[in-house]
């Protein structure tokens, strides 16, 4: 949620959820000399975190590691083109792919849209596209954007 304080154009960006063991919290004061691509990637880590989970959450029903792994499949050996993304579109529409969804989706075959859903962005992302503005993407843009770093143990340089 975008808040706005009067005539100042000063503001914040707050998220916060929890679920379980999930804790997702992102904050950002807006201030007058704050960047739109700053505010931009604030949104676009927000939306990541919330899609990531949704699917994740779904996972109980969906087999997403199938379905990554179907997605690997389709995508093996393209390039980051328009063209490439429209066989690989194409090559989804086939029996293999909806058996592949139909499989991912045993546990509650209600999910097959969803399952379709997160297969058809997942084979776009591999390929190097996305439908959404993502951090990688503004990162790439504006070089003054740093993505976080990934948590946990980090090799020895």
């Amino acid at each position: 949620m975008i808040m706005e304080t009067e005539d100042t154009g000063a503001g914040s960006v707050e998220f916060s959820a929890r679920w379980k063991d999930w804790v997702a919290v992102k904050k950002m004061t807006i201030r007058n000399d704050t960047k739109p691509e700053e505010i931009a990637f604030n949104l676009a880590s927000i939306r990541q975190s919330i899609d990531r989970k949704a699917y994740e959450i779904l996972g109980v029903y969906i087999n997403i590691k199938e379905l990554d792994d179907y997605a690997s499949k389709v995508v093996s050996g393209r390039k980051k083109n328009f063209k490439e993304i429209a066989d690989s579109i194409q090559e989804l529409s086939t029996a293999e792919s909806r058996k592949a969804i139909e499989s991912a989706c045993v546990k509650n075959t209600d999910l097959k849209d969803i399952a379709s859903t997160y297969l058809l962005r997942k084979v776009v992302q591999l390929i190097g596209f996305d439908f959404d503005v993502n951090q990688e993407m503004l990162a790439k843009a504006y070089k003054d954007l740093k993505l976080p770093k990934q948590r946990g143990r980090q090799p020895k340089k």
